[in-house]
């Protein structure tokens, strides 16, 4: 956008396109669950991963030559990124369902932290790297931590899985793609958990791309004082994650420790920050905004790592050979949702200021919806827990979890 004077809509085009290519996940995880076996779908998703990087590295030379085919060299990178996504997140999610004791889901949230600790090195580091900016240095930056990531994920997975791995019958590794999604789709369970999915990340994406823009009109915050306050937000998740990991572990047998009680309760207070935004649209400044966004921020990180623990719960339950469809299927309902969220919250915003005069009460008035999909989430996670329960009590032959 600075160097190459392109719009802003390419790089916004292209990272939705890569939120699109993931619609792919439920058919990656049934190609998994055929051979049983996540590592080499792991390994293979970072390297399509890498390469596209590579790809879309590249494509930032070829625009300032060409910005027609740097634009498909660019389209190119980033298919390949969501597919590596798609492909290395599913089986490791399904590796960890499978391998990860019941008790011990609510601390799977160190997989978390350690990502979002990646992104703060590497973002880092890289940004240091990186000046000063030359086409060559960045092409040069890309491929050193594409290396670095192969060589991590190489040894992490080293004899990780060795023969400890599910095993499936002949009959049930044959079965078609369709079929598997329409027996997955069938589970009530899983029905209703990727309608949570979806429900509960558009409203967490919704809010991001208008948060930023809401602190600077209606409270007057300067450029760098709106991005600091997205600092403060992910405070607030990492220590919702955080928490959730301490009580779940140390209490996880009772009501307290409850991965459904997390999700609820984070989805209401979630609701709850949301409806203070919208009040601070109408308030203005005398409103506490740092501290409103650093509950939100809270509130957000306790109900998705909780859910996610519901994610490997359920995974696991219902018919055998399906773990990988089952996590392919919510992990398409997510990227959908994050790939239309900033489109719906950035569309929902300028058309309440088209109805709306008053800044604040149009950018209160979409706060106030993503609350209200908030409060029909924590519905839908109280739902999905019973489901589950009575499917899990009613079904005979559910398969287990094979444990490490």
């Amino acid at each position: 956008v600075v160097e190459l004077a392109l719009p802003a809509l390419l790089p916004g085009a292209l990272v939705a396109l890569h939120y699109l290519v993931q619609v792919s996940r439920p058919r990656m995880g049934h190609g998994s669950d055929q051979g049983s076996r996540r590592t080499p779908w792991i390994i293979g998703g970072m390297t399509t991963l890498a390469v596209g990087a590579l790809c879309a590295t590249l494509s930032t030379w070829q625009l300032a030559i060409s910005p027609f085919s740097g634009v498909l060299l660019a389209g190119l990178g980033f298919v390949l990124i969501g597919l590596g996504v798609g492909a290395a997140g599913t089986s490791l999610l399904v590796m960890l369902a499978m391998r990860v004791k019941q008790e011990r889901r609510a601390a799977a949230t160190i997989v978390w932290l350690m990502m979002i600790v990646g992104f703060a090195v590497t973002a880092g580091t890289a940004g240091k790297l990186l000046d000063p900016y030359t086409p060559m240095r960045l092409f040069i930056v890309t491929s050193s931590i594409c290396v670095i990531a192969l060589v991590i994920t190489a040894l992490a997975l080293f004899r990780l899985e060795g023969h400890h791995v599910a095993t499936t019958t002949t009959a049930s590794q044959s079965v078609s793609f369709r079929t598997a999604l329409q027996e997955v789709w069938q589970e009530a369970a899983a029905r209703q958990f990727t309608i949570f999915i979806f429900i509960s990340m558009l409203a967490y994406s919704a809010q991001d791309l208008i948060l930023e823009p809401f602190a600077g009109t209606v409270f007057g915050f300067t450029p760098g004082e709106s991005t600091s306050l997205s600092g403060v937000q992910h405070g607030g998740v990492l220590l919702g994650m955080i928490l959730v990991a301490l009580v779940g572990s140390r209490f996880a047998n009772s009501r307290l420790g409850s991965l459904r009680t997390w999700c609820v309760g984070g989805c209401l207070v979630s609701a709850l920050a949301l409806a203070g935004l919208a009040i601070a649209g109408f308030v203005g400044p005398p409103w506490p905004l740092k501290a409103n966004v650093f509950l939100m921020g809270a509130a957000n990180g306790a109900f998705s790592i909780a859910a996610i623990g519901q994610m490997m719960r359920l995974a696991t339950e219902g018919r055998t050979a399906r773990e990988g469809v089952r996590m392919g299927l919510w992990g398409a309902a997510q990227a959908i949702a994050f790939g239309f969220g900033g489109l719906i919250g950035t569309a929902a915003s300028d058309l309440a200021h088209w109805l709306i005069a008053s800044t604040g009460v149009a950018y209160g008035s979409v706060f106030a919806a993503e609350a209200l999909l908030f409060v029909l989430s924590a519905l839908l996670a109280s739902r999905i827990n019973m489901q589950a329960h009575h499917q899990h009590e009613q079904a005979s032959g559910i398969a287990q979890a094979s444990f490490s």
